[in-house]
């Protein structure tokens, strides 16, 4: 009798265990079915991790085009701060709309936003020439221009075939191959550039990424890049390479302003920086390409690509509303959905609303800004790769024609090639200079742009 008991009880023991096992499994699995929707619901403890992630990832890149022009311009310590606040919110809002859209503004789709870089130098020249002001006038009218873009994509994405898109994507991946390079020999212009301690911080960050990805399971395996920031932030602290100085007389709260420069408008600066924001379509257009390729393994719909570029351009004029550069979507989180496959809107608003509260609380944004350039650098070069995958990918399935393989090979290796050497562009008028000389991603658009309007169409084709 007693035996019996015993038995029962084992078996009861043994279905509770299994029971349990299943609901963890089915837990698991729903998460990582949650994961790589768009549109399912997740508790905010579950994404708030992998949108950590995604600040990580960008934050640097974020500020370092404020960090130029703030020095270009002459600005003294507390007009620099008030620019890096608004930049953080310009990117918590840009990314947060792309997210959840506005009418037709947004793409609805896994978009992190930011500062770009490809209005550098043109803004830096025209503060050269003019001040600040008058590039704050040019970013806000400019942005309207790309507004204006995005509403009207369906007439002229027909001009832009999958095989543009694919150089685009892949001219994307190789362009950001040098600014990871950069990143993991410890930051451009900075004075220990490749020594001893940056690579090793790079090397043990990397690995790090690397061993988390191969040992851990489930979903946890997502979380591999920001399990290596944590552990190359900690070995940076350890060998003192953390500057902590930016900590000292931090105000709790700190409230972005409205209108720190009052805008300028010049008819020669708006034209350049316009022309810039063409570029800039281009861009999303990628990188949204990019994008639903990796993440959903489709292509973009019109409506996805309007609203895209459309909200790049508008929140882009409200940047400069706050005296900010304008902001577009950022290869480097599309590298991070390559590498994890999240794209959950709610687990990617949990960086964006990050990115807002940092906006408004400074020891936030301190925290992030004093992640060592090497331990990024390390987490990223492969997302970076991961990108121009992609795009090779993309070009396989438009098809290795003798068309599409000249078009290819031309426009990437003009882009790619000539960038890298800026002087080939010095015959050219300086706005010219502004746009090409340092943007491979236009070169090769306007390049395969050209090929595919003068080469003449295969047999295939034309039999299609």
């Amino acid at each position: 009798m007693t035996a019996r008991k015993d038995e029962r009880s084992n078996l009861k023991s043994e279905q509770a265990e299994n029971e349990t096992a299943s609901a963890e499994h089915r837990e698991t699995l729903d998460t990582a079915q949650a994961l790589r929707d768009f549109y399912a619901k997740i508790p905010i403890a579950h994404g708030l991790p992998y949108g950590i992630q995604h600040v990580l990832a960008m934050f640097v890149a974020n500020l370092a085009p404020i960090f130029i022009v703030a020095a270009a311009a002459g600005m003294d310590s507390v007009q620099s701060a008030a620019l890096i606040q608004n930049a953080l919110l310009m990117a918590g809002l840009g990314t947060l709309i792309q997210l959840f859209p506005l009418w037709r503004v947004g793409g609805a789709l896994p978009i992190v936003t930011g500062i770009s870089f490809t209005y550098v130098s043109a803004v830096v020249a025209i503060v050269a020439a003019s001040g600040y002001n008058v590039a704050v006038g040019a970013i806000i009218v400019g942005g309207l221009v790309e507004g204006v873009l995005g509403l009207t994509v369906r007439f002229w994405r027909r001009f832009v075939p999958p095989v543009v898109s694919a150089v685009v994507v892949t001219t994307i991946g190789f362009s950001l191959l040098s600014v990871g390079a950069e990143s993991f020999g410890g930051g451009s212009g900075a004075e220990d550039f490749g020594s001893w301690q940056n690579l090793l911080l790079a090397c043990i960050s990397l690995v790090s990424c690397l061993a988390f990805q191969a040992l851990a399971k489930g979903t946890k395996k997502q979380l591999s890049v920001l399990f290596g920031l944590v552990v190359g932030y900690a070995f940076a602290v350890v060998i003192d390479k953390v500057d902590f100085s930016a900590f000292a007389g931090l105000a709790p709260i700190s409230v972005p302003h409205v209108l720190p420069f009052a805008p300028e408008f010049d008819l020669g600066a708006i034209i350049s920086i316009a022309l810039l924001y063409l570029v800039s379509s281009v861009e999303v257009m990628g990188n949204t390409t990019a994008l639903t390729k990796v993440g959903f393994d489709r292509v973009p719909t019109d409506r996805e690509l309007s609203g895209a570029i459309t909200a790049d351009g508008l929140v882009s004029s409200v940047a400069g509303v706050f005296g900010c550069l304008p902001i577009t979507s950022f290869a480097q989180n599309v590298g991070l959905v390559a590498m994890t496959r999240v794209v959950n809107r709610r687990v990617i608003a949990c960086g964006g609303v990050l990115l807002i509260l940092a906006a408004f609380m400074p020891a936030v944004a301190a925290v992030f800004n004093s992640l060592p350039e090497a331990v990024l650098g390390g987490c990223t070069i492969i997302m970076f790769g991961n990108i121009a995958l992609s795009g090779f990918q993309m070009l396989a399935e438009a098809g290795f024609t003798q068309r599409n393989v000249t078009i290819a090979a031309l426009a990437i290796a003009v882009g790619v090639g000539f960038t890298q050497v800026p002087q080939i562009f010095a015959a050219f008028p300086p706005i010219v200079q502004s746009i090409f000389a340092s943007n491979s991603i236009a070169v090769a658009f306007v390049v395969a742009c050209v090929a595919n309007f003068l080469l003449p169409k295969d047999a295939g084709d034309e039999a299609e």
